[in-house]
């Protein structure tokens, strides 16, 4: 049986990928760029997650007004323990959360017809002050999913989700070093 509160993702040696959901003037002006620029706001907490499938309960498999594309996130393995080293549970001392700059938390990872798992999945929220470090050195690629998203959320919709599953990234657990791991609860 899995630990409640352990990282999956789409990883490899150098990054590793994490997901996030947004309207099509951001992502187009993301994916044209081939970074973060505006309309994308460099001004508040931008939550990113490494579980593909929360996102989509999230989203409603980018049907939500607002967050209709699906970007990956290809970012450094080294950017991304950073983050994790300088965050707080959200969850904390409140005085502790509002000076973090990386906050965490863990909500029930999701099958992909939406039922909770008997496991979590972690969200992280990357602050205004750690914002451009995300966007200009952390971040070293992103795709846009949204087509197979579309693809594998109409099989869901037909009872297909095995097949569905097929069309998603595999996600493994990610070994997290561990002092974040302890700090965070990850198991």
């Amino acid at each position: 049986m899995a630990a409640p509160y352990e990282i999956r993702a789409d990883f490899d040696a150098r990054t590793v990928v994490v997901y996030q959901a947004y309207p099509p003037a951001i992502a187009d002006a993301a994916l044209r760029a081939g970074r973060f620029v505006a309309p994308f706001s460099f001004h508040r907490m931008t939550w990113i997650k490494p579980s593909l499938m929360w996102l989509m309960h999230r989203s409603n498999w980018a049907r939500k007004p607002g967050q209709e594309r699906v970007l990956a996130v290809r970012m450094t393995r080294e950017g991304w323990e950073e983050a994790l080293s300088l965050a707080v549970l959200t969850t904390s001392d409140p005085a502790e959360v509002a000076q973090a700059p990386v906050h965490v938390q863990w909500d029930p990872e999701r099958s992909p017809r939406g039922a909770a798992l008997n496991h979590y999945s972690i969200q992280v929220g990357i602050g205004r002050g750690l914002i451009r470090t995300f966007t200009d050195e952390w971040t070293v690629g992103l795709t846009d999913l949204t087509p197979r998203i579309r693809r594998a959320a109409a099989l869901v919709q037909a009872g297909q989700a095995a097949k569905a599953r097929r069309l998603l990234p595999a996600e493994r657990i990610y070994p997290l070093p561990r002092e974040p791991a302890a700090r965070l609860g990850a198991g």
